[in-house]
């Protein structure tokens, strides 16, 4: 079998560069070379040399987060180019980065989610109406970010404007939403028209923060990642689903991780990344590993999936 030419695109120019960055590089160095010769690209500054080098590209890995990376645009452009890439395409990047437009199709598909309101740039924010509806804390976050960028916990109706003010910095669009107090937990699948689910990890953040924000994701040892998680077998199997239920309620393909709340019986859906976090010890490669799957046994897997004759 020959070896496949691989273009490995990390980098861009959202708020999680630096993430993407180190994700890259080790996926660079789990990638097998024996399987691939890989080049490597960074949206900032090299989309011209990777539409002069399409012709003698087999595959993508996209190995970004964020805007311009995770959102469907550089998808488009790989789809332009005839370059088959892992993961979804335009339309389930597209709504996996707008968490209103998730929200609204896990509702049609049957899954909980926190209770919310949309906030818009013009619109008056009324505090105390928003406690009276959806309760304290709350939580507010920008419709279009990833890694808990600009998402911030409102435990007083007078930091309340403070909190969707930095929300409005990163988007337009504002969600508020009723703080769960429950086990965070997040399930990855792997697959197209028929997802396999993953062991089902549960995130413990260290007490000093208040949720599984940028720096509980970022800072080693600032969070623990228990796999598999310390639920029966009863939630375990309903957690599964359920992320099985979020990957094609948004048209994802390939792969996916989505994060939810258990409290009590109870499971709350949050979001869908459907570019999760790929350095050896993020999250869906931990699944992965547990699974059985080696982190370049991992990639392998992705690959094949976004072939066209797979």
């Amino acid at each position: 079998m020959k070896k496949l030419t691989l273009a490995l695109l990390s980098g861009g120019i959202s708020s999680e560069r630096e993430v993407s960055i180190s994700s890259g590089n080790q996926v660079y160095e789990a990638l097998d070379s024996e399987k691939y010769d890989i080049i490597r690209y960074d949206p900032k500054t090299d989309l011209p040399r990777l539409v002069a080098d399409a012709p003698k590209i087999d595959v993508a890995l996209v190995i970004l987060h964020g805007s311009f990376g995770e959102d469907g645009t550089i998808q488009g452009l790989l789809d332009l180019l005839e370059i088959p890439y892992q993961g979804s395409g335009v339309l389930g990047s597209a709504i996996g980065m707008n968490k209103l437009v998730s929200k609204q199709l896990y509702e049609k598909s049957g899954l909980s989610v926190p209770p919310y309101i949309i906030i818009k740039r013009d619109d008056v924010l009324n505090p105390e109406k928003c406690a009276e509806r959806l309760g304290l804390p709350l939580v507010v976050k920008p419709v279009g970010s990833g890694s808990s960028v600009g998402i911030s916990i409102v435990k007083s109706i007078h930091l309340l404007n403070e909190a969707v003010d930095e929300a409005f910095a990163h988007d337009a669009t504002v969600l508020i939403e009723t703080y769960i107090d429950g086990i965070e937990l997040t399930g990855g699948v792997i697959g197209n028209d028929k997802p396999e689910a993953l062991p089902i990890i549960e995130i413990v953040p260290d007490k000093s923060h208040d949720f599984f924000d940028y720096k509980a994701k970022y800072t080693a040892g600032a969070t623990q990642e228990i796999c598999p998680a310390r639920i029966d077998d009863v939630l375990t199997k309903k957690a599964q689903a359920l992320s099985k239920i979020a990957h094609k309620a948004l048209f994802c393909k390939g792969y996916s991780r989505t994060d939810m709340i258990l409290k009590d019986q109870d499971f709350f859906v949050l979001e869908t990344n459907t570019i999760p976090g790929m350095t050896a010890t993020s999250l869906l490669p931990i699944a992965a590993k547990a699974a059985g799957i080696s982190f370049s046994g991992l990639l392998d897997r992705l690959i094949e999936l976004s072939m066209p004759s797979f």
